[in-house]
């Protein structure tokens, strides 16, 4: 878990320093790791793990929404799937055009969840 929560802060700050640069592209894709990766360090505290973007997110969904005590929102669930569908678009769509303020955004949701993430391990 440990490891998992350094790569994710990593990739958060990555993603922090490419928002600067005004690369947004790359931004919302070091973001939306930083997130999977968080995800990732959470699951492995209940002893699982996901292959897939979209299977870390459904067993975070499943495990962390609908079955855990409330630490976490649908909302929290919402920011995750918009990250994913943004790096997605990012990093697939050529004519996909990131702006600052949607890759800000992106980014903000990323430091939110690992923070969340983060003291909900602790």
């Amino acid at each position: 878990m440990k490891v998992r929560m350094q790569r994710a802060e990593e990739l958060c700050d990555e993603a922090c320093d490419l928002l600067q640069k005004g690369s947004f592209k790359s931004a919302n894709n070091r973001a939306f790791y930083a997130i999977e990766k968080a995800i990732k360090a959470l699951l492995a505290s209940i002893q699982l793990d996901a292959e897939t973007h979209n299977g870390a997110v459904k067993l975070f969904n499943y495990h962390f929404i609908h079955q855990e005590n409330g630490s976490f929102s649908n909302d929290d669930y919402k920011r995750i799937v918009r990250a994913d569908q943004i790096r997605n678009a990012s990093d697939y769509d050529d004519f996909y055009i990131a702006s600052k303020e949607e890759t800000k955004v992106q980014v903000e949701d990323a430091i939110y969840l690992i923070d969340k993430i983060k003291k909900y391990l602790d």
